[in-house]
């Protein structure tokens, strides 16, 4: 099979094509012929070896943690799923990633894409969407009538948490540029913050939950905005020793755990058009198509998610 790797750390010269043989599944796995497939910066991270210590992977590597595909094979154990269905995941994190033709996935990551979800769509939601997913729902607990901060609201991660915040009645704020604010009132933001020339940190107030995608200093103003035992859940880092006593807040820090069936109300939430994919640009599945992308990203200003075709 066709799969672009890494055979060592550094920048993005190291991706390469190789002609890989076909993955062997377990009796728990199915094998997901890949049509499209996402960038995060997990990826790019991994591949200049930041995570080598946490990630201690053997080459070649084969990066990307996002798929969506039809299933050719399926293990013996494999009981809700058959081959041809068409579904959506985000694998485990190992080293057969899914800049490839095919990945094997266990069974419980797999979710069933709606009938009317492009596999470029199905490819952009899982890592993204289920990280705004775990941090608003089962982290922060939203409900109708919270007001939310969302960072980063074109990002990955925030156009989803705009949506899910709102699917639950939330009022949602976020930061953005001005030229992205038109999108993000599109998916439901009440309130629009152009981080370039307004200080979030002196218009808001009295906001039950925020989601940090920064950290850093944003982190530390993002205390005073809510109100007392209000929550704010961090993709970036987790809480240092005293931080929830000195500003009366409880803090949650998330590392993603994939689950199919949270994919699936992911799923649910797009039939009901609730939920939808902002893809900011598609790129082909050549070593040049990974380079482009994984540059773009490298640059934190990509609107929505960068999507790689593969069939």
């Amino acid at each position: 099979m066709k799969a672009i790797v890494i055979e060592q750390y550094g920048g993005i010269e190291e991706l390469k094509e190789l002609e890989l043989e076909r993955p062997v599944i377990n009796d728990d796995q199915v094998l997901l012929e890949i049509h499209a497939t996402s960038i995060n910066p997990i990826d790019w991270k991994l591949r200049e070896g930041y995570l080598k210590e946490m990630l201690p992977f053997e080459f070649p590597i084969i990066l990307g943690w996002d798929a969506a595909g039809v299933i050719a094979e399926r293990g013996k154990n494999v009981t809700k799923f058959e081959v041809g269905d068409r579904v959506f995941t985000r694998p485990l994190t190992t080293r057969q990633g899914t800049y490839a033709e095919y990945v094997p996935v266990e069974e419980y990551l797999l979710a069933k894409m709606p009938e009317t979800m492009s596999f470029e769509e199905g490819a952009a939601i899982p890592l993204t969407g289920l990280t705004a997913w775990e941090g608003l729902v089962e982290i922060a607990g939203v409900k109708e009538g919270d007001k939310v901060l969302v960072h980063a609201g074109a990002g990955g991660v925030g156009t989803f948490a705009i949506q899910i915040a709102k699917s639950f009645g939330a009022f949602v704020a976020t930061t953005a540029s001005e030229k992205n604010a038109e999108l993000l009132e599109s998916l439901g933001a009440d309130q629009v913050i152009d981080y370039k020339n307004e200080d979030f940190s002196e218009v808001l107030s009295d906001f039950d939950i925020v989601l940090d995608t920064m950290g850093g200093e944003i982190r530390t103003k993002s205390f005073g905005i809510l109100k007392s035992k209000g929550k704010l859940v961090s993709i970036i880092e987790p809480p240092s020793e005293g931080e929830e006593k000195k500003y009366d807040v409880e803090i949650g820090y998330l590392f993603l755990e994939p689950d199919g069936a949270k994919l699936q109300k992911l799923a649910d939430l797009y039939e009901s058009g609730k939920l939808k994919a902002v893809i900011g640009e598609t790129f082909d599945f050549t070593e040049k198509g990974l380079k482009n992308a994984h540059k773009l990203s490298e640059t934190h200003h990509a609107q929505g998610k960068l999507v790689v075709r593969i069939k």
